[in-house]
């Protein structure tokens, strides 16, 4: 039995940043991972490093986060091909430019300044290329991308390097609390530590309904695609206020396409099954909204299993139930940019307590079970 100060389940980027956070705090945690770490979601997104648009709940992380995305190469000794070009949310109609005013009306009235309104003329400055019946939309400007492949390796690896220890190509099992210490069976090792972190991804609705709290979490795949080269055309990540759109241009021309539209994951073979006929349609918007693209071919598509959640706000704090457990999974199709401040964020609840960052409403409990009414009297 290996003794450590943590146990973390996942290595994706929310396992490996609360690693390495948890290292920087003075932990000698253990991260698991059953493939590789990135393998699922945190490798295989879009990479958008995104405060724009986002739920007033996980507005406070999201803010967080994007300091720690500012100086990530001091964090993770590689600047994991962050850029800050700004994301912009196209309007395509009058309607969708007034849902966008009121939209950052109402963040302006909680004290968010960081998503700004912008009329045609400097939308078309941000986004030369943009339909010019695009009457306007919101720029969110410190943000940007990164690639999430490299991003989730360099956190795994500097975690090693600050002294975790880094079990991947195992699953874990046998998860249980034995005399105040939760203990994970990994291959032929055993692992005990006061501290559990589900960091599952997709898996981690299983682990913490096995631990009696449930969350009504499904499985999803993300689908994406990149296209032959195109000549430069835009900087920011654009996404759309109404259909489902969101892509960015690689320095060597590509174009990534994404935006929510969803393939058939496997979870027992970690495989997924591509609907084309939803890529067909994201080209196509692609394709109606920037002329420049309409000589582009599709070169190859893709899809990552990740968990979302009822709300599509991600489950981040501790156990409900149980003492010692933390859960950090369920972020939905849009965890990536929140990695870097949900693992410190974690590290402080941990170690500290708990965190100057709010994320009230992102807590376990919000979907515990009423208890029943008591049965009348005379009843069983």
């Amino acid at each position: 039995m290996t003794r450590a100060d943590a146990i973390i389940i996942g290595g994706g980027i929310h396992g490996c940043s609360t690693a390495v956070h948890l290292c920087l705090k003075g932990l000698r945690p253990v991260l698991v991972e059953k493939d590789y770490a990135g393998r699922h979601a945190s490798g295989v997104n879009a990479g958008g490093v995104r405060q724009l648009a986002r739920h007033t709940a996980e507005i406070p992380l999201s803010i967080r986060s994007m300091g720690l995305w500012e100086r990530i190469a001091d964090i993770v000794d590689d600047d994991c091909e962050f850029e800050s070009h700004g994301q912009v949310l196209v309007a395509e109609t009058g309607e969708e430019l007034a849902a966008c005013r009121a939209r950052v009306a109402e963040l302006e009235a909680l004290g968010f300044s960081h998503e700004e309104l912008i009329d045609a003329a400097e939308l078309r400055r941000l986004v030369p290329a943009v339909s010019d019946s695009c009457p306007g939309g919101i720029v969110s400007r410190r943000d940007g991308a990164a690639s999430p492949a490299r991003t989730t390796t360099a956190f795994r690896r500097k975690a090693g390097h600050l002294g975790a220890i880094v079990r991947e190509g195992m699953g874990a099992t046998g998860i249980r609390r034995q005399d105040g210490l939760w203990r994970v069976d990994v291959g032929s090792e055993r692992f005990e530590a006061p501290i559990l972190v589900n960091a599952a991804g997709a898996w981690g609705g299983d682990i913490a309904a096995g631990l009696g709290e449930p969350v009504p979490v499904e499985t999803v795949a993300p689908m994406l695609m990149i296209t032959s080269r195109v000549p430069p055309f835009i900087a920011p990540v654009v996404i759309l206020r109404g259909r489902k759109l969101s892509f960015k241009q690689f320095g060597n021309g590509t174009v990534l396409i994404g935006g929510g539209h969803l393939a058939t994951p496997c979870r027992d073979t970690g495989e997924t099954i591509l609907d084309w006929r939803k890529l067909q349609e994201s080209a196509r918007t692609v394709f109606e909204l920037f002329p420049v693209m309409r000589g582009a071919t599709i070169v190859r598509a893709w899809a990552g299993i990740e968990a979302r959640t009822g709300d599509d706000l991600p489950v981040l704090g501790p156990s409900a139930v149980h003492e010692g457990l933390y859960h950090q999974f369920g972020f939905s199709l849009h965890g990536f940019q929140l990695g870097p401040g949900a693992g410190a964020v974690m590290a402080e609840l941990i170690v500290d307590g708990s965190t100057a960052t709010p994320i009230d409403g992102l807590g376990i409990g919000r979907f515990a079970r009423p208890s029943p009414p008591p049965a009348p009297r005379g009843q069983p």
